[in-house]
């Protein structure tokens, strides 16, 4: 069964109508939300740890509309596994515009894996938080396994870690297959602080195009509200180290959010007034995930 009572509901996020004060560029593209729901339509798994409330694809798209974001990568959520389903049919809708982050199982046929390639996916996300046991270190052997299989489609592993608990980062994945993609600026918590040995690593990984990161989820990983100030440093730290390796996601609906609820046009803004050159916005939004996620050049609404 999928009742709603099999996992804690999460909060909604914002609905205010409002647009932010940065305007994005042409081809600005959205590298991190999620589609869940209509849960009676695609249900939720029931070895999931949250419930979210229905965050579809129509809502989403009146979400971009009102920020004035062109394209967008639609990443799986945890709460469907490997049912790929939701995000699919909502990449369907548009392949110009939409692109997506699969989450797949490690005995996948090859023919499976050309069937979302030719849905729009480019890249797989593994998900190394919620493990049970974390004292074996980072599942270096079934990561490079998937990253053989993927490599042949120009796809990227997306992995969902917390930095801070891998000093040996760079070391790790100094010579992996394929292109990694860490999410929430690595999900090192904001007390750990730039000098940690797993953020050090990250950023060497980065210096050395080994990978990308997302600037996405600032208030996942520090204690205070919106501003986030305690998370500035940490942007500028990842610019520092490779602007060309960067891309910006708005993390809507922002499921498991446990404090105050950001707004999506406060996010935006906060991004325009951590990153103010408009050349180096325009490489994070558009330029930067156009190569990332192989979007065909933009002409204009899509």
């Amino acid at each position: 069964m999928n009742s709603t009572h099999a996992a804690p509901l999460c909060k909604a996020p914002d609905p205010e109508i409002r647009s932010p004060q940065i305007v994005f560029p042409a081809g600005a593209v959205d590298c991190h939300a999620h589609v869940c729901g209509p849960a009676l339509e695609f249900p939720y798994a029931d070895e999931r740890i949250y419930t979210p409330p229905d965050a579809t694809l129509s809502q989403y798209q009146s979400l971009l509309s009102m920020l004035g974001v062109d394209r967008a990568v639609l990443v799986q959520p945890s709460v469907y596994g490997t049912d790929n389903r939701a995000m699919l049919a909502a990449l369907a809708t548009n392949p110009n515009k939409f692109r997506g982050v699969a989450v797949i199982d490690s005995n996948i046929a090859d023919s499976e894996l050309e069937r979302l390639h030719q849905a729009g996916v480019r890249g797989i996300r593994c998900n190394v938080v919620d493990v049970a046991d974390k004292s074996k270190g980072l599942p270096i052997d079934e990561l490079t396994a998937i990253a053989k299989r993927i490599q042949p489609f120009g796809w990227h592993l997306e992995l969902l870690a917390h930095v801070n608990e891998y000093p040996d980062l760079a070391r790790t994945f100094a010579n992996f297959p394929v292109d990694l993609v860490f999410g929430h600026f690595g999900y090192s918590h904001a007390k750990y602080g730039v000098h940690d040995k797993g953020f050090q690593g990250l950023l060497e990984l980065l210096k050395n195009n080994k990978a990308w990161v997302k600037m996405t989820g600032p208030y996942r990983i520090c204690d205070g509200d919106f501003p986030y100030t305690d998370m500035r440093v940490f942007n500028d730290e990842v610019i520092k180290a490779n602007s060309k390796r960067l891309v910006w996601g708005s993390d809507w609906p922002h499921v498991m959010v446990k404090k105050q609820m950001p707004h999506d046009a406060d996010l935006c803004d906060l991004l325009g007034s951590w990153v103010s050159d408009q050349e180096l916005r325009k490489a994070i939004l558009s330029d930067n995930p156009c190569m990332l996620y192989d979007y065909p050049a933009f002409i204009g609404t899509q």
